[in-house]
């Protein structure tokens, strides 16, 4: 209680005189000094407070590596400080945490999260909090926040650990890979990933696109959930596709000197073969209409697929042959080496087939007056020596004597005279014989497909019936 100057001169007039007034004196200045220590006292409270920061306890289903002075942060401000770290009965972690008093008291409905500046960061945890509406039921001084209301993050290491060893294997090898692809090549890398910005704004806009229409994006999605789920109910010789896609992926490994020159020769290809590709989009067009008939048959396909797995199989020294036979080492001894020489044999051939067609061409006449006779031709090849053949039960053979011989025989004395180069020496042939009709060496067919009428022959010139 304040003391007034009045006060303290009425105490210093009693203290003139003896008795009474000087024991009011007294009195009057202890209650003085009691309300001054009482002010002071009051001002320290009212300074430092004591001990009266907001204290809450948060139960996590895990420490997620909280540490004793990690931040209590609310929408990314720190708040407070975790003052203590323990483990309860049901061993779950008891974070005790300090907040600050503009956020106090907490409110019934808050949540905590424990979230980390980085994946790969150590001690770099604190605790998010999210406040529950103020209408709700305060949570007071030295509260709990239950584990219902907690989470705690998800390590790498505890991701890594849900793998069994072979997919744990198989992600090494993985890492290693792509650290010997990326080896050496870095400016590569990066010059690569200058386009990794394009390609994020591009799928933006693909991304885009797609949502515009709802109705087709839906209608896609479900399409897509019927192929996934026929995928699914082949699963079996999905698998056995897979493994043997990776069979013929280690088969074209080996093969890494043959594929790096294909892919030389590739461009060139390419752009000689792109012509022949615009020109096939007619024929693409024509071949829908095949697909639409031939989607029944491809039911069956899968069937046929595995009956034929066993004869890929057995195909494979013949393929390797066939490589062999497409590229051997050595000059001229493979088709490539007969692919490089084809151009010097079309240089070789541009003069000399125009001249062969053109015989060809004017030897049609010929040709056609020769397959007339082509059956009596055949007839003399295949009959000849059975008419100058020896006796036998079939009958006798025959004697013949050429009828257009440079000589004629004399049975007086034996000797042969010359005939005369004025045209007696085809006397004999020509006595019945030049009227012959194609096909007249034989006897008349009953189906009259010989013998062969044609001017200036006459048919009815054939060898006698049996």
């Amino acid at each position: 209680m304040p003391v007034t100057r009045r006060e303290l001169s009425e105490a210093a007039a009693h203290t003139e005189g003896d008795g009474p007034p000087k024991r009011g004196f007294a009195v009057a200045r202890l209650a003085a000094l009691a309300a001054i220590v009482g002010a002071a006292v009051l001002v320290a409270l009212l300074m430092f407070g004591g001990d009266s920061d907001y204290r809450v306890t948060a139960v996590f289903s895990n420490g997620g590596q909280l540490v004793k002075g990690n931040q209590v942060r609310v929408g990314g401000r720190p708040v407070g400080v975790i003052t203590e770290v323990a483990l309860n009965s049901r061993a779950q972690a008891e974070v005790e945490m300090t907040v600050e008093k503009g956020l106090t008291p907490l409110h019934e409905g808050t949540t905590a999260t424990i979230r980390a500046t980085s994946l790969s960061g150590i001690a770099n945890r604190y605790v998010s909090l999210e406040p529950g509406p103020n209408s709700n039921a305060e949570v007071g001084d030295g509260g709990v926040i239950r584990v219902d209301r907690t989470s705690a993050p998800v390590d790498i290491d505890q991701l890594f650990n849900t793998f069994d060893p072979r997919t744990r294997a198989g992600l090494q090898q993985f890492i290693q890979g792509q650290a010997t692809q990326y080896d050496g090549k870095s400016k590569e890398a990066k010059d690569t990933l200058r386009y990794f910005s394009p390609a994020l704004s591009a799928t933006s806009r693909l991304t885009r696109e797609l949502v515009v229409d709802d109705e087709v994006f839906e209608r896609f999605v479900v399409d897509t959930s019927k192929t996934l789920g026929a995928i699914s109910e082949r699963r079996e010789q999905l698998s056995s596709l897979v493994r043997s896609t990776g069979t013929a992926a280690d088969a074209i490994g080996d093969e890494n000197a043959a594929l790096d020159r294909s892919l030389e020769l590739a461009p060139g290809t390419l752009r000689k073969a792109n012509t022949t590709f615009v020109n096939l989009r007619a024929t693409l067009d024509d071949l829908d209409v095949l697909v639409a008939e031939s989607k029944p048959a491809t039911r069956d396909l899968d069937v046929l697929f595995r009956e034929l797995r066993p004869l890929v199989a057995a195909s494979r020294p013949t393929i390797r042959d066939l490589r062999v036979l497409v590229n051997t080492e050595g000059p001229n001894n493979d088709l490539i080496d007969l692919t490089a020489k084809l151009p010097r044999l079309e240089r070789l051939t541009s003069a000399t087939f125009p001249r062969a067609i053109r015989f060809f061409n004017e030897s049609n006449d010929e040709v056609d007056t020769l397959r007339q006779y082509s059956p009596d031709l055949a007839s003399f090849l295949t009959k000849f020596a059975q008419t100058t053949s020896y006796y036998d039960a079939n009958g006798h053979y025959a004697r013949v004597q050429p009828i257009f011989s440079p000589f004629s025989y004399d049975a007086g004395n034996g000797n042969l005279s010359r005939v005369p180069d004025d045209g007696q020496r085809l006397d004999g042939f020509e006595q019945g014989t030049s009227e012959r009709c194609p096909g007249s060496a034989t006897q008349a067919a009953p189906d009259g497909s010989n013998p062969f009428d044609v001017p200036g022959c006459d048919p009815s010139i054939t060898p006698p019936s049996n």
